[in-house]
């Protein structure tokens, strides 16, 4: 999957090039309108760009739906908070021990620190997974 998008990649960024070389691609452009093809891309080629696009996205409604189906475990306190958040992000579990019952704020902080630790821990798989998918296309962190 990752030669494809390259491929998909280095033909686009061959047809930006050409877009800014206007004047010495002009002529090739000619040639190639003549056999066929757009832009100095070769025949097909967008349609090629936008079946790899829609196999992406295929590929990445698939890895979305697994994310869903796992989970994080996260603690703080030396274990007495622990919290198991979901990939939809909601938390499925939490356990807290009654050793740290008797101080609210203590508690509120590893409540807090807990669910904040499992978010980013989804979120870092969330990012690894995608970018397993997406691989090496320089896609802004964050975009799924």
């Amino acid at each position: 999957m990752q030669i494809h998008l390259k491929k998909a990649l280095v033909r686009k960024l061959t047809w930006l090039w050409s877009l800014s070389n206007a004047p010495y691609m002009k002529i090739k452009e000619e040639k190639n309108m003549a056999r066929g093809g757009f832009n100095g891309m070769p025949p097909g080629g967008m349609n090629n760009l936008m079946k790899q696009a829609q196999k992406m996205q295929r590929q990445m409604a698939q890895m979305q739906e697994e994310l869903k189906t796992k989970t994080i475990e996260a603690s703080s306190g030396g274990g007495a908070v622990k919290v198991v958040i979901n990939g939809d992000r909601l938390i499925d579990s939490l356990e807290i021990s009654e050793d740290v019952m008797d101080d609210v704020e203590m508690l509120q902080d590893l409540v807090m620190t807990a669910v904040n630790e499992g978010m980013r821990q989804m979120e870092e798989l969330s990012n690894s997974q995608m970018s397993k998918l997406t691989g090496g296309m320089g896609l802004p962190p964050g975009l799924f």
